[in-house]
């Protein structure tokens, strides 16, 4: 059967079958409660395939951070010691819905899928700079992200863009992670 965006749901293995799963399941980095842990979706090699090829097929990633001409607008910002604030705020005003599930893909063998809201909060968890490469999309790849390498997080989109404004009750923005990196 070929994995597509249609099926991709039943490729979801456990947390504890995720390679990554330290970085929300040991409380040296991050301890996630049970309710946001139960939000994480990790896919099996097959379906990190899928994504792996899927975006090499696009040639998302061509030049860096997105192919040339791939977005209308490409937003960015460093990713640096002590502005994670900053950083979750940047996110949440890309204005996608909090529920709206995105696809995180880190190489062939490695992806998840979550929440925007959980990635928004935790973001800090999904990235670590230097280590990776995450690219970040839905299905429709009229937007992308790109957590780069180098400290900084790339935002491309063919919609047009406005940014979201700050709800006061956003309380996740203001809030550190439980992690102590």
């Amino acid at each position: 059967m070929n994995i597509d965006f249609s099926n991709i749901k039943n490729h979801i293995v456990p947390i504890s079958d995720f390679r990554l799963k330290w970085r929300f399941t040991d409380e040296k980095y991050n301890l996630l409660s049970d309710i946001h842990l139960s939000q994480l979706k990790p896919l099996d090699k097959d379906a990190s395939n899928f994504l792996s090829n899927f975006l090499s097929k696009t040639d998302l990633h061509a030049d860096i951070p997105f192919k040339n001409n791939f977005f209308k607008t490409i937003d960015q910002i460093e990713v640096l010691d002590e502005n994670q604030k900053d950083i979750k705020k940047w996110l949440y005003q890309r204005g996608l819905p909090f529920e709206k599930e995105v696809y995180l893909s880190y190489d062939s063998d490695t992806a998840i899928i979550v929440p925007w809201k959980i990635l928004i909060k935790y973001f800090d968890s999904f990235y670590y700079p230097i280590a990776d490469d995450l690219t970040v999309i839905d299905n429709s790849l009229e937007w992308a992200l790109m957590f780069f390498h180098e400290h900084q997080i790339f935002f491309g989109t063919n919609k047009p863009f406005t940014l979201n404004p700050i709800q006061s009750d956003i309380d996740f923005i203001n809030q550190d992670n439980n992690a102590s990196r």
